[in-house]
């Protein structure tokens, strides 16, 4: 490895909530550099869907319950042991477990077509509030790789 291991960053909070993970939800929502199109899309995800999960005023708690949800807890690494390889379970840091998240229902909302940005990132936020939809899919799925490959979990260091 070459030079030095870049400085870790933390994203300011955001304006409404004062919250970094909003900030980083926005930071990957957004296109362009066009940060206040990319707020007020997520903003309006967030109103709205906490809105009709009759959770006025408690969006925070909202997307705390929506991360939880799709939070996954082991995912599986690639280690290569005597020229074969081996997908080895790993516990999942806290902070990559925010990033999962946060990744994942960015990818899931923009492959979808047909309606506005803030109405499928709203559909989606209700469907994991409510421990559906694709992004808890996403989860499930990889949690349920991880515990498929238990049996290699002593090549983990």
């Amino acid at each position: 490895m070459r030079g030095k291991r870049a400085k870790h960053r933390k994203p300011a909070p955001d304006p409404r909530y004062g919250n970094t993970v909003i900030t980083r939800f926005v930071n990957k929502i957004m296109l362009h550099g066009k940060k206040t199109v990319a707020q007020k899309v997520f903003y309006e995800a967030l109103e709205t869907g906490a809105a009709e999960a009759k959770m006025v005023g408690k969006e925070l708690e909202f997307l705390s319950v929506v991360f939880d949800n799709i939070r996954p807890g082991m995912e599986i690494k690639a280690r290569r042991i005597g020229g074969a390889n081996y997908q080895v379970p790993v516990p999942v840091n806290p902070v990559r477990q925010e990033t999962l998240v946060i990744r994942w229902l960015c990818d899931i909302v923009r492959k979808k077509k047909g309606k506005s940005f803030a109405t499928l990132l709203k559909n989606e936020l209700l469907a994991a509030f409510n421990g559906e939809g694709e992004a808890v899919k996403k989860k499930e799925e990889v949690e349920r790789m991880a515990e498929a490959n238990k049996a290699f979990a002593h090549f983990k260091w």
